[in-house]
């Protein structure tokens, strides 16, 4: 199977109802997509697909022949994406296993909304769980990355 990620075609000889995540990080060894429930309900797997946050460990690869994946690594060469950089302004990182999920899942939001106020930032991170409970820097982060933050 010939999968698109990060502009560029990489082959996977796996089943068609492997997840993504599996083919990421097993097949491929990208690691920086994390598992965390396998059930797509904390966000620590989520990627892009044609732009779209995408719960990876649910999405068998057969439905994405001919869509560009877009994963954590994809997102910028050297960690200059704003929200990378809001990210780490903003001191969000804690034990860091979700952190993928959470800026993967943010930069899908920003492409549709690029000035949220916080409720709409509130309610588009609603779905991805941090264990460290950092939300609050998360959020400041999202604003940052925007240019919505008051004193950033």
């Amino acid at each position: 199977m010939q999968l698109d990620i990060n502009g560029k075609k990489l082959e996977a000889d796996v089943a068609p109802d492997t997840p993504l995540l599996w083919v990421l990080r097993d097949t491929l060894g990208m690691t920086g997509t994390k598992f965390g429930c396998g059930m797509a309900q904390c966000g620590a797997c989520t990627v892009h697909v044609d732009g779209a946050a995408t719960r990876s460990c649910v999405m068998p690869v057969a439905a994405l022949e001919g869509k560009k994946i877009t994963t954590i690594e994809g997102l910028s060469k050297n960690g200059e994406h704003p929200l990378q950089k809001a990210w780490v302004a903003e001191n969000v990182p804690q034990c860091g296993y979700c952190q993928s999920g959470q800026i993967m899942t943010a930069a899908a939001f920003l492409k549709t909304n690029p000035k949220p106020n916080r409720k709409q930032i509130v309610d588009a991170m609603s779905g991805n769980v941090c264990r460290c409970g950092t939300y609050n820097q998360i959020v400041c982060a999202i604003e940052r990355a925007c240019g919505t933050r008051k004193g950033a």
